[in-house]
């Protein structure tokens, strides 16, 4: 399995969403991923974390965004404080004040689509 540890904030256990999507091929490469979010389930085994509580994670190297910038404020600080290697902002997700700060944190900021770069071995 491959060690690169990423948070798919916004999950959901919707197949209609993209995270889900974006969750089911990070199943199918065998990459360790981790589901938080604000609706509770499970997703292909995995209980979806509650983001709400904040957990406190370790070792966490991405981060892909699925929730919209008019909802990201107050998880910005946690998700920085989680010091991953790289955030991915997925299409919709894009939000200048959060690449800033993540940025100035020393945090790689992509603009791209996870499903995409799955797909396409750019991951």
């Amino acid at each position: 399995m491959d060690s690169r540890l990423t948070l798919v904030v916004g999950a959901t256990t919707n197949p209609s969403r993209y995270a889900f999507s974006a969750a089911q091929l990070f199943l199918e490469k065998n990459l360790e991923f981790i589901p938080i979010g604000i609706k509770k389930g499970e997703l292909f085994g995995k209980e979806i974390l509650d983001l709400n509580a904040r957990p406190d994670l370790k070792n966490v190297h991405t981060i892909t965004l699925y929730i919209g910038p008019a909802n990201q404020t107050e998880w910005i600080d946690y998700l920085i404080g989680l010091h991953p290697k790289r955030i991915i902002f997925n299409p919709g997700t894009e939000n200048p004040e959060f690449f800033k700060k993540a940025s100035e944190a020393g945090i790689e900021v992509l603009t791209a689509c996870n499903l995409v770069m799955l797909s396409t071995g750019q991951f």
